[in-house]
């Protein structure tokens, strides 16, 4: 896509006029604030347009506010308007951290806010270059690259992709996963600040300035319905998700033992009775959540008992999620286990990233210590190295659990190593009625697009949901009630360009982004010793088109 370059003059109405001679700091901290009110406004309407709000166009006008706030300012200014974008929207997304403690809530934002802080510095330095909406559009992509990664494995939330899974934008996945329905995203806001600021320098030819940038906007924003979504089926599987509940939400959801267990079991056996009285169809398969097992069934014999009982009365293999001692006496393993009404406990697949301080805890000597609730995380959960697919019954399934729907790469493999119909167990009764179970739904919309797979979810008290290959949701369930969710779901062999094309469309915008902003230093440094007086911190006079 060609975006539109004004090469009329030089802008200087888009900068801040300098501040008047005054106390110095202070005058320059007035001068500022109503740069970051406006910050943390748009950072607020960022957080609006995920769920449970899932007002998606917020998403371009934050991303437009942010490009306008951090064109033409110094890196020092930019990174203070980014963080101040950054904290009030992860406070907003996150704020079902809270059941755990608000200090929880406050420390992960800030350290996702310096994320944003950085690639807001990023975007005042490509604000000088040409073409730089194109470049601000690939520093969004690099960011979240970074997020998805670092610390400890990375915290993926919040990504543009994510508020963009019933929008416009959503096909793209299809083409280019996660990454290209952000840059599309970006690119649609930066395009439309470009549009703003030159109406602002050229009024004389607001007509055409108006038309290209709107035309390069609407190209982004409608280039999702050029990419088809295969959705055709080679088969189809009748499943059957149990939700159990639990007996309350927050942190002590497993209650008594076995009582998580006794609820999915009894769960299934009612929705076997109704399977003999010819009341519902009988399924090929049948999928528990993470967690329905509150007991390890391996050295718990009433636990184990109870799991056989009743996946021998619904009479068809069963997905049972359990926590696994093991392999060693000070870890755990957080497991899906294929158990077969005849043979018992089969193939299992083990969570391969375990949530830092929530399932296991980074210099567990040094911050337990201080942080006394961490000892609340008795055992370490210990990672799996394998994939999740396994014969569930009829099915090939890619079995994900829980948080791992975020990570592109570990669905991306499920899908290319076999997977026919994508699994998500999950336990969100710490998170029941936060908002979290909706944000992960969301996430899993988005997969089925970008893989063109059914997406089974199956969480312990809500929300379990049947989404179909086009990401439409078939049906879903309450939260906090124990209901079965029945469905014909198809089975897909085919595989679609994001597949094929794995991580190299984020990596490659990634490092076109890093690299624009790399050159913007440099031709920074390369004035200034042709002479140039301007101080790097200092406000811009000039700012290229």
């Amino acid at each position: 896509m060609a975006l539109p370059v004004e090469q009329e003059r030089p802008v200087a109405e888009d900068v801040e006029p300098p501040v008047p001679a005054g106390p110095g700091r202070l005058a320059r901290l007035r001068a500022g604030l109503p740069r970051t009110a406006a910050a943390a406004v748009s950072g607020v309407l960022m957080a609006l347009a995920f769920p449970p709000y899932d007002l998606w166009p917020l998403s371009i006008v934050a991303v437009t506010g942010l490009s306008l706030l951090t064109r033409g300012r110094t890196v020092r200014q930019a990174a203070w308007t980014g963080f101040a974008f950054g904290l009030p929207f992860f406070l907003g997304l996150l704020k079902w951290l809270a059941v755990i403690g608000w200090d929880a809530t406050v420390g992960l934002s800030v350290v996702e806010a310096l994320f944003v802080a950085a690639m807001a510095a990023g975007l005042a330095l490509t604000s000088r270059l040409p073409l730089w909406p194109l470049w601000g559009a690939c520093l969004w992509v690099a960011q979240e690259w970074a997020r998805d990664r670092l610390p400890l494995g990375g915290f993926p939330w919040g990504r543009l992709a994510f508020a963009n899974t019933a929008s416009p934008f959503t096909p793209l996945a299809a083409l280019g996963g996660a990454p290209l329905v952000t840059f599309a995203v970006a690119l649609c806001g930066t395009l439309l600040a470009w549009t703003a600021l030159r109406l602002r320098a050229a009024p004389r030819r607001a007509p055409l300035l108006t038309a290209a940038g709107a035309t390069g906007a609407l190209a982004a924003l409608l280039g999702g319905y050029l990419m088809p979504v295969p959705t055709a089926a080679d088969d189809a599987v009748k499943v059957a998700l149990v939700q159990g509940n639990v007996d309350k939400p927050g942190m002590d959801f497993l209650g008594r033992p076995m009582m998580v267990l006794n609820n999915h079991a009894a769960a299934t056996e009612q929705y076997a009775a109704d399977v003999a009285a010819g009341r519902t169809p009988k399924p090929d398969l049948v999928i528990w959540p993470e967690n329905s097992s509150d007991l390890n069934p391996f050295l718990d014999p009433a636990a184990y008992r109870r799991i056989d009982e009743a996946v021998k009365a619904v009479g068809v293999p069963t997905l049972v999620g359990a926590l696994v001692d093991g392999p060693d006496a000070v870890h755990v393993q957080n497991e899906g286990i294929v158990w077969d009404p005849v043979t018992g406990p089969g193939a299992s697949y083990t969570k391969q990233h375990p949530v830092p301080f929530g399932e296991y805890v980074p210099f567990r000597d040094e911050l337990s210590k201080v942080i006394t609730r961490l000892q609340r995380v008795g055992r370490d959960f210990y990672p799996g190295t394998g994939n999740g697919v396994m014969q569930v019954g009829p099915a090939r399934v890619g079995d994900v659990i829980c948080f791992e729907v975020a990570y592109d790469e570990i669905i991306r493999d499920t899908v290319n190593d076999g997977g026919r119909v994508l699994v998500v167990q999950t336990n969100n009764a710490t998170y029941a009625n936060s908002g979290q179970p909706e944000q992960q739904l969301a996430m899993s919309r988005l997969r089925a697009v970008e893989h063109g797979r059914a997406v089974l979810i199956a969480a312990t008290s809500g929300i379990s949901a049947v989404v179909a290959p086009d990401g439409t949701v078939v049906t879903q369930s309450r939260q906090m009630t124990a209901e079965v969710l029945t469905a014909t779901v198809p089975l897909r062999d085919a595989r679609t360009v994001a597949d094929r094309v794995g991580a190299v469309p984020e990596w490659t915008l990634a490092i076109a982004g890093l690299l624009a902003a790399g050159a913007a230093v440099a031709l920074g440094a390369r004035g200034r010793r042709k002479g140039g007086t301007r101080d790097a911190d200092e406000p811009l006079s000039q700012v290229a088109p």
